[in-house]
Formats: structure tokens, sequence, C-alpha cells
């Protein structure tokens, strides 16, 4: 972490573009604010878009903007962030999620720096933005998969920095459940066996969810001593060996939700999409559940919500959900009895990971 921090204040003071790597919730967002603020461009605009919560429609008007009846709901003309942050930091999180049409629209913006809003037939700018991404996953991985382009990638990969997983430097837990606690002011303490089994625990939601956890901690107990058995049963039973979480969560993931959705273990509104929204999983995790879906269906989208345990009045809700956010599957593959069903895979963890909290934290609110 020393060196990243030395590495992100040199790249800092020039203008190249970065590429920050690591699992979700390690705080490559963190790393991209600390670059800008260190920067040049500090006194200007820092913009950050999730690529992975939005369309592909959307996305190109929030960066390119758009003019007055270009698509359905532009009532006005739309400057884009590009423009709005021209002479400061656009950071583009989960760069990985977007697709090729929007990769190569990219990739000409970092070419030129010219902005040409949707619906318009002329550039409307020429800007000068310093463009820093961020991904979870393997762009080269992608690029293999015809996924990503090789010219984009090397185009936003000038600086590469990494950012380790928390199970890497565990010596930070301490220090960082103290900043946590102080930054909330937060009446919690932690006792030195409960430290240990923090220190013991995988964390394969990284800082996100130890700050999640010590925020849990403090509502749930209100605050106090805090000692091993008031943790989750889950952390306590991985931090002793009962529980090894594997490391390749983002491969299995998705056979697990798609487990306890069609067990009635966990609920999809509930849990998968705030997970989504909240950048645990991605788009490509949610078009595998449904791809799973379609498979047990044969192609019928109607009854994908019986096997993900939704009611049928859901159904325009969940398609208007993937539609949003371009999860759509497309369903003939599954009539034609071309698609073939994959390898199923162990789950690293139970789906009462994802649940656990929630039901304590609603059977501690009747309690009260």
């Amino acid at each position: 972490m020393e060196w990243l921090r030395a590495a992100a204040a040199r790249v800092a003071g020039g203008h190249a573009k970065v590429l920050i790597t690591g699992e979700s919730g390690v705080g490559k967002d963190l790393v991209a604010r600390f670059i800008h603020a260190r920067s040049p461009r500090a006194s200007r605009a820092f913009v950050a878009l999730n690529c992975a919560g939005i369309s592909e429609t959307l996305l190109e008007s929030e960066l390119f903007g758009h003019v007055r009846g270009s698509f359905t709901g532009a009532h006005r003309d739309k400057i884009g962030l590009f423009q709005l942050a021209d002479k400061g930091t656009v950071f583009l999180d989960e760069v990985g999620e977007m697709s090729l049409r929007m990769q190569a629209l990219l990739l000409r913006f970092l070419e030129n720096g010219e902005v040409k809003p949707v619906g318009s037939d002329r550039v409307s700018a020429k800007v000068d933005v310093r463009v820093i991404a961020a991904t979870n996953r393997n762009l080269a991985d992608l690029v293999a998969r015809g996924l990503f382009r090789e010219d984009l990638m090397y185009r936003i990969m000038v600086v590469h920095l990494e950012v380790p997983p928390l199970r890497n430097r565990r010596e930070d837990i301490p220090v960082l459940v103290s900043h946590i606690i102080e930054r909330g002011s937060l009446a919690l303490e932690l006792s030195a066996d409960a430290l240990s089994a923090l220190e013991a625990y995988h964390w394969p939601g990284n800082v996100r969810e130890l700050q999640n956890l010590i925020e849990q901690l403090a509502w749930l107990h209100g605050g106090g001593h805090i000692d091993v058995k008031d943790l989750p049963g889950h952390l306590v039973a991985s931090a002793s060996g009962g529980l090894v979480p594997s490391r390749e969560r983002r491969k299995r993931v998705a056979d697990h939700l798609y487990e306890g959705l069609a067990t009635g273990t966990c609920s999809f509104w509930e849990h998968i999409y705030p997970m989504f929204i909240n950048r645990d999983i991605t788009r490509a995790d949610i078009m595998a559940i449904v791809r799973q879906a379609l498979l047990e269906t044969s192609g019928n989208y109607r009854a994908v919500l019986q096997v993900l345990g939704m009611p049928p009045n859901d159904y325009k809700r969940f398609l208007n959900f993937l539609s949003t956010h371009s999860c759509n599957v497309d369903f003939r593959e599954f009539r034609s009895g071309r698609a073939s069903r994959e390898r199923p895979m162990d789950p690293p963890f139970t789906i009462a990971t994802f649940v656990e909290a929630g039901t304590r934290a609603r059977t501690t609110a009747r309690a009260n």
C-alpha cells in the first residue's frame, strides 16, 4: 500500500491516463480521487461514472451529452460529463462492462478529445480531460475472448496501478477499523479476540465489506464492547477454518446466487438487485443468472420469474430492469437447443452470507 500511494503520488503530477485494477470493494475510486487531488487539475472538476450501472444509450448520453429530440425523453439539450469536466478528471469505474460500441466511441474520444453529442451530426466541443479508468475484471482475458478492444486497453493503461485485496494486507485491518469508528463517531470498541477474528477472515468484499460490518455492529448492538460472540457466524466460521472462500469469486458467484434464488433462500429484489446497484456484482453476473434460468425454461421469459422466485406480476418490472441495465439475454438460442448447460461449480460460500445480516436486523427491530 505504501508503494501504491507513492506511485499514485508520482503519477498525479502528470497527465497520463491511468488504469486502476483490483477486486470489488478495495477502494479503486479512492485511489482515483487521490490522484486527482494531487494533480495540476485539482482545482477543476472530478466526475465519476459507474459504467456497469447504466445502459449503453444512457451511458453515451452521460458521457457525450445529447441534443433535444435525439431519443425518447430527450426534452432538452444536455451537456455530457466529458465537456463538464474540461481541464479536470473523469473517472470511469467498471470500464470492462462497456459494450464494444461504447468502447469504440471512448477510443475515438481519447484519440482526439472531440465531443459529439447523441443525435448531433457535428462535434460540439474539443476538451482536455484526464481519464482514469478502473475495473475488477481481467482486461487481457476479455480481449482474448473478443469482449474488449485491445487498442482501447493499451490506450487507457498508460499507467497501471493495482490495489491489493484486503486479505493480502491484514495488518491494515486494525487501523481501518479504528478509522471507520472514528469517522462515523461510532461508540464501538472491539476486543483483541474480535480483531484477531477479523484479521483471519478472507474478506471477499474487501474494505467495503469491513466498513459495512463495523456499521452493522454499531447499529445492531447499540455500540459498546464487541467480542467474538457478537460477530456474524459465517465470519467466525471462516476465520477459524470452517469455510474456505475461493479466490475465483467472480467466476462462481452467479452460479451460487442462482441457486439461492431457485431454492428461495434469497430474493431477487431484496438481495440481488441491491448487490447490483452497489456494484458488488456486475452486469455479467446478472446475465449469467438469466441464462441459467432461460436454460431451465427453454427460453420462456415468463417462466423465468417462477424459477427465480418472483411473482408473475413482476414480469414487466423485471424486463424493464434487464432492458435499462442492458442485461437482456436472447431467448432464441435456448428454444433451438443450441445452448449447453455449464458445468456446475461448488459455491465458495452460502447464500446465508448475504441474507443473515438482514434477517438479524429485522429480528432485532421487531424485538425493540
